[in-house]
Order: structure tokens, then sequence, then C-alpha cells
């Protein structure tokens, strides 16, 4: 009897032994939270503070200047404008920015337009390209950068073979003028 009252001492033992690691592992995450949440609470009444003081009135922030008005507009709008005596020299400089993005610009397609109403004349250009995607839209990007007063109105791409390399594109391109200094 001794025998089995002593079997089921070390049985116990080794029971307990066996959970201890877990027992303490419980109790390292329990001592853990505790510390977690003592550091925590002293932050969350911080954020609390300065979510609760009040906004600076609108007078202390910055203000944005005040928007132009329509004359102001429109002096920009026709300062903007190129000189339709110049047309020329930029239908030149598109022709050179087409030769620096390795295109081959063909015979092109011009019309001058004049809307009375807005003094302004518009000068269409029709720009049939051949290359490569990429230098394309270089092209028409660098064209836009250079020529400030130019819309880019249309782009279109045709390809004959889905394994050529080169395509050909037309841009429309209308350049926005005035007659001279206003």
């Amino acid at each position: 009897m001794k025998d089995l009252h002593l079997a089921g001492l070390l049985l116990g033992a080794r029971l307990r032994l066996q959970r201890a690691p877990m027992a303490c592992l419980a109790l390292a995450l329990l001592l853990a939270a505790a510390l977690a949440w003592a550091w925590l609470l002293p932050q969350r009444d911080k954020q609390q503070a300065l979510l609760a003081r009040p906004l600076p009135a609108p007078a202390t922030l910055v203000t944005a200047p005040p928007p132009p008005s329509a004359n102001e507009n429109l002096a920009e709008f026709y300062a903007t404008l190129g000189e339709k005596r110049h047309a020329e020299q930029q239908v030149g400089t598109l022709f050179a920015l087409a030769a620096k993005s390795g295109l081959t610009l063909h015979q092109g397609e011009y019309k001058f337009n004049y809307d009375k109403a807005s003094r302004v004349a518009s000068y269409q250009i029709l720009l049939p390209v051949k290359g490569g995607y990429q230098p394309i839209w270089q092209f028409a990007l660098r064209a836009l950068a250079a020529v400030p007063f130019a819309a880019l109105d249309e782009v279109s791409f045709r390809r004959d073979n889905i394994a050529d390399m080169q395509v050909e594109a037309k841009l429309r391109f209308t350049l926005y003028l005035q007659e001279g200094q206003q």
C-alpha cells in the first residue's frame, strides 16, 4: 500500500511539473498585459486631452489668396496666347521635336480659323507620324511643353500587323493665337 501511495504522490508531482510551464506562461502573459495597460493608460489620457482642445479660430488659420477677378483671368488668358505672325515658327518647332524624338513626320494639314467674338485665332495642325509608341507620346508631351498655347486635340494610332514595332499616328494640335500684343 505504501508503494501505491508513493506512486500516487509521484504521479501527482509529475503532473504538476508538466503543468508548471503553462502556468508560468499564463502568469507571464498576465503580467505583460498589466504592464501594457499601465503604460498605455497615460498615453490615452494625453490623446484625449489633445482631442479635447478647441480648434483654432478660422482667422488664425492660413488664408488662401482671393480668387482672381474675371478681368484678371481674361488678361491671363490673352497673355498665354501665341502670336499669329509666329505660327510658322511653331510648326518648325513641332517638326524639330518630332525629329528629336526619332519620328518620321509626313506632310501635315494646316487650317486657320478666327473667332471674332473672342478675337482669338486657332491654327489646327494635323501631323501624321510614324515611329514607336513611346517616342510618339514623348513628342506629344514635349510639344505641349515647348508651345504653351497649344492643345493636343486628338491622337489616333494605327498598326498594320501586330508584330510591327512601328505605328502610324495622327496628332491634331491646335495653336491658340492673337493678332499681336493686346
